[in-house]
């Protein structure tokens, strides 16, 4: 059976821990590899070669590093189709779906092609008689990135490449779940120029989440990954002096006000609601139609649509909607909580429990299941389901449907469908989530924008990617200058001038 190693100073290194973690194919319930879990010396020894190589990289100017940037996004094209490939083999979802999620890292990577001209400082002429101040971003040192099972290209790309390009060295502790693809992408790196040392990807669990946490050197920490774990890791990390960015849950709405046009609305509620088997952070998990009418209607679209989706493993082709979830344990988690919406009054209207596919019986495949009738206090609408569940909440008012989403304690994204100009801006305006869609039912900002929810949804005050991300990555540093001159007299100088 294949071991997946590290990857230190620019090679694939053994582990030398005897703990291992399996990697399934969650489309056949089997193990296709072993991980071994790092300690935490071996995380330290990692840190304290990224070190030694960030000084050399941090002094090489900013349009050297983007050249670097260049020809990573240039491998990251050509080899397209083989990162999907590894993202699918591990993660399960769909190769259409793994293609985005390469593709939607690789965007990251090209903003950061323009690093030169995000990291200018400023300049202040004549700030005061003969004096001026100017600023420079100078990168931190070494900084850690913590990411997902769920998007194993896009998010370590959103970490690498704008700490790469800042001139910091970068330890990154992909989920042991779904380690190769990160393996894949440092290796592609290093090809691109990147030196040895610059990135370290080191696998493991708690024992090495908590090592880079402790370690001195380390100045900054960006994680994606649940809100409990996301509220740890931010703790810790400023506990310990360092900046951190943390992204966790989601419980993500979208109203459908009654003048919208449905079939659009119920489209992309079956593709936000269930695409990637509901393993988004940016995924619809509650539809809250505005009045009866808009309800009854918007059920009765929903239904065929959801009872027609095709659930099967990636190798089926662009034929598949979505694939399994990533784990039994996954499974069995929404499996219970529908079981919970059934149990507390809601209206299961497609279920999914009993998804079997012939031939992958012992896969992690759960059909698509939706909800009616779905109030508040419920679990199904309280707890972040990560997976093919679509729950409908009925509001009578625009108002009552804001306050929903206002009060929930979630703030990652939402959405509103309607053909009205002036309930959009209102909703924009008014509503207390980080990211807002205007009948676009995913509203993940483009790359030079910038990703970031709000409430419990995020902890720390920059968010990924885009300006911010440099912000993050980067420390300012101001000076204040005056110089003296001469005056020459008889071709001499007066340096009593310059008392």
């Amino acid at each position: 059976m294949d071991v997946i190693k590290n990857f230190i100073d620019g090679a694939f290194v053994e582990s030398g821990s005897t703990r291992t973690a399996d990697v399934m194919n969650p489309a056949t319930g089997e193990v296709q590899a072993q991980v071994k879990l790092s300690s935490k010396a071996e995380l330290d020894d990692a840190v304290a070669r990224a070190a030694e190589a960030q000084k050399a990289w941090g002094a090489t100017n900013p349009q050297r590093r983007a050249r670097v940037m260049m020809k990573f996004g240039a491998l990251v094209n050509e080899h397209m189709d083989e990162l999907a490939e590894l993202v699918s083999r591990e993660h399960g979802k769909t190769l259409p779906d793994a293609r985005g999620d390469v593709q939607r890292g690789l965007e990251v990577v090209e903003v950061c092609m323009g690093a030169p001209a995000m990291l200018k400082g400023e300049f202040t002429d004549d700030g005061g008689p003969g004096i001026d101040l100017y600023s420079m971003r100078q990168p931190l040192g070494v900084v850690a990135g913590i990411t997902p099972f769920n998007f194993p290209a896009m998010i370590p790309m959103w970490k690498m490449a704008p700490a790469l390009a800042s001139g910091n060295a970068m330890i990154l502790k992909p989920s042991e779940r779904v380690p190769s693809t990160a393996l894949r992408l440092a290796e592609l790196l290093q090809e691109a120029g990147l030196p040895d040392g610059v990135l370290q990807v080191v696998n493991g669990d708690k024992e090495v989440v908590d090592a880079i946490l402790d370690n001195e050197t380390i100045a900054a920490v960006g994680f994606v990954g649940s809100t409990p774990i996301a509220q740890y890791i931010y703790g810790r990390a400023a506990n310990n002096g360092k900046r951190a960015q943390c992204f966790g849950g989601a419980k993500n709405h979208m109203l459908i006000m009654p003048d919208a046009d449905l079939d659009k609305a119920a489209d992309a509620l079956v593709g936000a609601g269930y695409g990637a088997a509901g393993e988004r952070c940016m995924a619809i998990s509650v539809a809250v139609p505005v009045g009866q009418e808009t309800a009854d209607r918007l059920i009765e679209k929903l239904v065929p649509r959801v009872e027609n989706l095709k659930v099967g493993p990636y190798t089926a082709g662009d034929d598949v909607d979505f694939g399994p979830v990533i784990t039994a344990a996954s499974k069995a988690r929404i499996n219970g909580l529908i079981d919970s919406g059934v149990d507390q009054g809601a209206k299961l209207v497609v279920d999914g429990r009993g998804f079997q596919l012939q031939g992958y019986e012992n896969g992690f495949f759960c059909g698509p299941s939706l909800f009616d009738n779905v109030t508040p206090d419920m679990d199904i609408y309280k707890e972040e389901i990560f997976g093919p569940v679509l729950s409908q909440v009925r509001m009578e008012t625009y108002e009552d449907a804001l306050n929903l989403v206002m009060d929930n304690d979630y703030g990652n994204g939402t959405a509103i469908f309607t053909a009205d100009g002036d309930t959009a801006r209102d909703f924009a305006h008014r509503v207390n989530v980080g990211m807002v869609g205007i009948n676009f039912p995913i509203p993940v900002p483009l790359s030079y924008h910038t990703f970031g929810g709000w409430k419990k949804s995020a902890f720390g005050d920059l968010n990924q990617y885009g300006p911010d991300a440099f912000r993050f990555y980067t420390k300012t540093k101001t000076v204040t200058a005056r110089w003296f001159s001469g005056i020459k007299e008889g071709g001499e100088f007066n340096f009593k001038a310059m008392d």
